[in-house]
């Protein structure tokens, strides 16, 4: 008697079916079956090609892998209606045709595997739409799964684990949606995005070990990554081509021989809190025009070849705001007419050559962005080469920027500190125009302009640079309003008589000996020349090159001493403005006799004590601890133990960042715009909740504990919060307590303070307090709860504030009111 080893279960509602029964095949099974029933398969294997033509559930009655269907020709598993697979495995040898072809909308399989040698493992044919979920589809033959035009396929937690070909290809307008899948061991692409209306949406995915590109998209088709992983492929990351556009959230891209991602043919792409490392070549190469890429959030680093990780050339545009470029050999080149650059509130370190190079025609724009620890910080390379640079801060380069061979950028408000040897070097026809730039602290040339070239420098200022502040070989440059360290004020000017008065002034040869312009730009790679390779020894120049430049107007125009700054006392001046604080600033006034003291004791030659000048401020809101920061700042610099002393506030918002690794690139840039200056972390005990377990603001602390060690002298770091609350933020990491020097407690301001606070607000604003209102006023402060949302000085001007808008309600009454009248606060204007 035949085994029965197929069972048709009814599962539909029909009373005039006869009733379920088992069968010998899987053909004979689904032919009595009818839509709803559900046919449930004993362990074998099925020698047969199976059709599901009809709405039914096939599942394997021993599990996952327990049947398999493996019949000698033809497609194994064909369906053409909206039919559920459950659980079992296809198998198939014809590389003619697919092992599962879906020719229908609605098709969904479970947990099945397809271990086979076909065209495809999986095809969804024209139109057809198919869910797999928890599915393995394995083909080294051909494709992993194969989307034709139309066709709509789903993928959760599913794994393409060998494929020939593609893992995934979506052609000619075809979509695909995958949710935690993985792709592996493919050959040409691990997901194949092609033709016009082609896309794909992947989320939490992995894509490794394939032989070519990780993502490749052509052909205007469109895909959206987030939360994905691109790595260990033989070609480029991703490679995009032809109007094909990707957006990556979150995504990681890493390990590569060739480049991260490559774009041509007016292909774009944008990356948003990404990071690319360990790429063999590049990591954005970009060609052609209108080809474009945005960075926002995203970090680059670690290149693994010597190849610049960002090329820009042949006319394409590339956007970066907010993110980090470290560990590269070259940061960023662009290349050819048309081609364009910009960076935002980005940060260039640890270059080994050029962090930016500019060359052929193309432009760069960087605003408020950081270069640190570089060869050369810009080099604009040639002959219309330029761009705009706003608020740029370079330090510790060897040639902070070079402007050569008829380049000629525009950098304003930009700062260069610790070159080793020119801050600013022009030569060759170069031009460029430095405004309000200031070059600090470096071993060569502040600016250093050869071949006279016309460059124009407005109000710029050098300092503490080893050789002299303004190097001018010849006549050229215009200067106007610049200042410099190494120029001793002019003597009294004294008059002459009529008869001794100099004819038309003529350069002399007689006065100074400076080197001869360097036949290579300083700091340049490669280039060791100099004295011992058998160049000429120092040249005679005119005597008033060094310090003078013909000038926008007529005749040379001289460069200035710097003005003395403004002294320490007269900041102390207005912290001592400010109202109550006792306590507060007895506390700053014992740090700058420390700092004074300590400055006095090296210039006498004694040893002066290694001061910590972080601070923590406790205290409720409202009690001026960012006023008092912003004025500790001010006073740092002018004892020239900060560079700036300008105040960047930040709060967890700005620091701690949406995935591991984030928080880390946002607190390193918060510490960049920082430097110079004072780093305020207001609320700072937010990045140590009490329930945080696992949260990203210990990840901040532990970052801000290793930058404050490794930049101490650098940034004044000082973090304010509610006391009992500060205490344990302090406790967060074991380095923290240690890094700062003392507390300072901010307390509440009194009811005779608050009223003072008033007092003022009203002079500021042209109000007039009656004697009675004051009175009043007096008693409202000290009725106030002072709980923990009590504001202070806040709670003072918020008073004043609904004070005039009570004072307008009552005023709009009258006819004509009288000045008096317009500026008079009476008790009825007080808050109910």
């Amino acid at each position: 008697m035949t085994e029965l080893r197929v069972r048709v279960t009814q599962d539909s509602g029909s009373r005039w079916r006869r009733r379920a029964g088992e069968y010998d095949t899987l053909r004979e099974a689904l032919e009595a079956a009818e839509p709803g029933d559900t046919v449930t398969v004993r362990p074998g294997t099925f020698r047969e090609a199976v059709l599901l033509d009809k709405p039914v559930t096939v599942l394997a009655a021993g599990g996952p892998g327990s049947v398999r269907i493996n019949p000698p020709a033809g497609v194994p598993l064909t369906v053409t209606a909206a039919a559920t697979v459950q659980d079992l495995t296809v198998e198939g040898s014809d590389r003619s045709l697919p092992a599962v072809l879906v020719t229908a909308d609605g098709a969904r399989l479970n947990t099945c595997r397809i271990d086979t040698q076909a065209s495809a493992g999986v095809e969804l044919a024209e139109g057809a739409s198919a869910v797999l979920r928890g599915c393995t589809v394995a083909n080294p033959a051909g494709l992993g799964v194969r989307l034709r035009a139309g066709a709509r396929a789903g993928l959760q937690e599913s794994e393409v684990s060998a494929a020939g070909q593609a893992g995934i290809a979506v052609l000619g307008g075809a979509a695909a949606v995958l949710d935690r899948c993985r792709i592996h061991h493919a050959g040409g692409a691990g997901l194949l995005l092609t033709g016009a209306g082609s896309g794909a949406e992947l989320t939490g995915c992995e894509i490794y070990e394939i032989r070519g590109s990780g993502v490749q998209a052509e052909d205007g088709a469109v895909g959206r990554l987030t939360d994905c992983t691109v790595h260990r492929v033989t070609g480029n990351g991703l490679t995009l081509d032809s109007e094909a556009e990707l957006l990556l959230t979150g995504c990681r891209i890493h390990d590569l021989p060739e480049n991260a991602a490559d774009l041509r043919g007016r292909a774009r792409l944008r990356l948003e809190r990404c990071t690319l490392h360990g790429f063999g070549r590049g990591a954005l190469s970009v060609w052609d025009a209108d080809t474009e890429v945005e960075a926002e959030g995203s970090e680059i680093h670690s290149a693994g070849g010597d190849y610049p990780a960002l090329w820009v050339s042949d006319g394409a545009r590339v956007s970066l705001a907010d993110c980090s470029l470290h560990d590269l050999p070259d940061a960023l080149f662009v290349l050819d007419r048309d081609s364009r650059a910009s960076a935002a509130d980005c940060s260039f370190s640890r270059i080994r050559s050029s962090a930016v190079s500019v060359s052929g025609g193309a432009a760069a724009d960087l605003t408020d962005c950081r270069i640190q620890e570089a060869g050369t910080g810009l080099w604009f390379r040639d002959h219309g080469s330029g761009g705009l640079l706003t608020g740029c801060e370079i330090a510790d380069v060897a040639t902070g920027v070079i402007v050569a061979k008829g380049a000629d950028p525009v950098l304003r408000e930009c700062t260069v500190r610790g070159a080793g040897d020119a801050g600013v070097y022009v030569s060759a026809q170069g031009r460029g125009t430095f405004e309000d730039f200031r070059v600090s602290h470096g071993r060569g040339f502040g600016f250093h302009v050869i071949d006279g070239c016309r460059t124009v420098l407005t109000r710029c200022r050098a300092e503490q640079n080893g050789r002299a502040g303004f190097e001018f070989s010849e006549a050229g440059p215009v200067t106007e309003g610049c200042v410099s360290d190494d120029v001793p004020p002019p003597p009294p000017a004294l008059p002459l008589p009529r008869a001794a008065l100099p004819a038309a002034p003529s350069p002399s040869f007689a006065g100074t000996l400076v080197p001869p312009p360097p036949l290579v730009p300083p700091g340049v790679p490669g280039f060791g020349l100099g004295p011992a390779a058998g160049l000429p020894g120092p040249a005679l120049v005119p005597a008033t090159a060094r310090l003078t430049s013909a000038g926008p107007a007529s005749g040379p125009a001289a460069i200035a001493p710097i003005p003395d700054c403004r002294p320490a006392d007269e900041t102390l001046a207005d912290l001592d403005a400010l109202i109550g604080l006792a306590t507060v600033k007895q506390e700053v006034r014992a740090l700058i006799d420390l700092i004074t003291v300590g400055r006095r004791r090296r210039q006498a030659g004694l040893k002066a004590p290694s001061l910590r000048r972080h601070l923590v401020f406790t205290g409720a809101p409202g009690t001026g601890k960012t006023t008092v920061a912003r004025l500790y700042g001010e006073i740092l610099a002018a004892l020239g133990v900060l560079q700036r002393g300008h105040l960047v506030e930040v709060a967890r918002v700005d620091l701690v960042g949406e995935h591991i690794g984030s928080t880390a690139i946002r607190t390193a840039a918060a510490f960049d715009r920082a430097r110079g200056g004072v780093l305020f972390i207001d609320e700072a005990y937010a990045l140590a909740p009490e329930d945080g377990g696992r949260d990203f603001g210990r990840e901040a602390i532990d970052t801000l504990v290793k930058l404050m060690e490794d930049h101490r002298d650098e940034v004044v770091v000082i973090v304010a919060g509610y006391t009992a609350e500060m205490e344990r933020f302090l406790a967060a990491n074991p380095g923290l307590s240690s890094r700062f020097s003392r507390t300072v407690t901010f307390p509440d301001y009194s009811a005779d303070e608050l009223l003072e606070i008033a007092r003022a607000q009203c002079a500021e604003h042209e109000y007039e307090l009656a004697e009675p209102t004051e009175k009043a006023l007096r008693e409202h402060f000290a009725s106030l709860e002072r709980g923990p949302a009590f504001g202070n000085g806040r709670t003072a001007r918020q008073v004043f504030e609904t004070m005039v808008e009570r004072h307008a309600m009552r005023v709009a009454q009258l006819a004509d009111p009288s000045t008096e009248e317009l500026q008079l606060l009476v008790p009825e204007d007080l808050p109910v």
